[in-house]
């Protein structure tokens, strides 16, 4: 494949990002779990390749193709010629196992199957929620151990000990990947939402202390749900109702960030919403009420849709009346903090502040910084204490900047 251009110094990072993830799943469709580290093996040789050949003859025509070229050939260089393979992959699988076809291709379908089985794979149950995330950060995203300790604010080491823990849990769960069996995915689809809706969070209310949003582990996020909407077995109400929310949530990131800052809901320039991502959350929540069932995906789409729509003069109704609903199906503070706020939008601030203060959680930086909201309109000393107090309880940088902001707007 003939080069054309000088490397852009971009343009392999986003092509690890994009593609290895999908080349490690549909190796480890073919070698199977116990071998996951032969296949990452393989496809980071591949990339280190790439960077020394086109550091020296360009960028080819058709960079991905070259990828998946060089790719397969050492995988079937791997198979037939290195040692490794006889005495550690061909001799641990029985004749029914060894089913690996000489011609195997990385082809669409099969890019999307073997991603599709890695995603049911992480999502293993005998790892914590933390864990699961982990793997789901470094197997299907791509991420590094650095980025991942970021994300989660813990040292490299500790997040080294988790991943090395979790991966033994995969290679001795004996998952088969190459063909997944419908009592598998409806045993693990729940656990699967869950670690895609909590990969989301991260990046949408990121913990680390440079930034309040990772629109990185947002694209992720999607890129995953996708994968589940778009195969029969998983294209389920509860899927599309997920993705309906990533999607309703994505369309405001550019507005709700501003050089590290986040944007009040009600300061956000609405030009800057993405119409593309709301018709497409809107796309898939008409799929997620296909059916009667209602979960905290569908209600949390529901909120997120009515947030998207400024021109409702009884949005914040409904959005409270979605939120009486999902307390009800799971409480968590933060449910509860956006519930009080939704409920100082329909009975005003003075009711929000005594039905804030009912939940007490003293502790918690979001709490206070809902105070300090509520109570600016009209005590500006009590809401520049709570944002003060915010800001010692919050570990994060940029929200600390964005508190600090408020109370100079305040004290103007």
């Amino acid at each position: 494949m003939a080069a054309s251009t000088p490397p852009h110094p971009e343009l392999l990072p986003q092509l690890f990002r994009l593609e290895y993830s999908k080349m490690t799943a549909v190796l480890c469709r073919l070698f199977g779990l116990k071998h996951m580290e032969t296949a990452e093996d393989i496809v980071s040789e591949t990339f280190l390749k790439a960077t020394e050949i086109w550091r020296v003859q360009g960028t080819p025509e058709n960079p991905t193709a070259w990828l998946y070229t060089v790719a397969k050939n050492k995988t079937k260089d791997y198979l037939k010629h290195l040692s490794i393979f006889e005495t550690q992959i061909k001799g641990a699988l029985t004749a029914s196992e060894w089913q690996i076809a000489p011609d195997f291709d990385f082809t669409p379908q099969t890019i999307s199957d073997s991603q599709l089985a890695m995603i049911f794979a992480v999502c293993n149950p005998a790892n914590s929620t933390e864990s699961q995330i982990c793997l789901a950060l470094q197997i299907l995203c791509g991420f590094s151990i650095e980025e991942i300790a970021d994300a989660f604010l813990s040292k490299t080491a500790t997040i080294k000990k988790r991943l090395l823990r979790a991966r033994a849990n995969l290679r001795n769960d004996n998952f088969q990947i190459r063909q997944l069996q419908e009592a598998t995915i409806k045993e693990r689809l729940d656990v699967v939402l869950r670690t895609l809706y909590l990969l989301f969070n991260e990046g949408y209310f990121s913990k680390s202390n440079n930034h309040l949003i990772r629109k990185d582990l947002c694209s992720e996020a999607i890129r995953l749900a996708l994968v589940l909407a778009e195969n029969p077995l998983t294209n389920t109400t509860q899927s599309n109702a997920l993705l309906a929310l990533m999607c309703f949530q994505s369309s405001r990131l550019n507005a709700r960030d501003n050089k590290g800052e986040t944007v009040l809901y009600e300061q956000q320039d609405k030009n800057l919403w993405s119409k593309e991502l709301i018709q497409q959350g809107n796309y898939y929540l008409v799929n997620a009420c296909s059916g009667n069932e209602i979960s905290k995906y569908h209600l949390e789409a529901g909120i997120a849709y009515w947030h998207t729509t400024p021109t409702d003069h009884n949005k914040w109704t409904h959005i409270l009346q979605l939120y009486n609903q999902l307390i009800l199906i799971e409480y968590s503070p933060m449910t509860a903090l956006n519930r009080t706020f939704a409920f100082a939008k329909v009975y005003g601030h003075p009711a929000g502040i005594q039905e804030a203060e009912k939940l007490g959680l003293h502790n918690n930086s979001h709490y206070h910084s809902l105070l300090g909201y509520l109570y600016a309109e009209n005590n500006t000393a009590k809401a520049v204490a709570h944002y003060q107090q915010a800001i010692h309880l919050t570990k994060s940088t940029a929200e600390k900047k964005t508190l600090m902001k408020e109370i100079q707007r305040l004290l103007l």
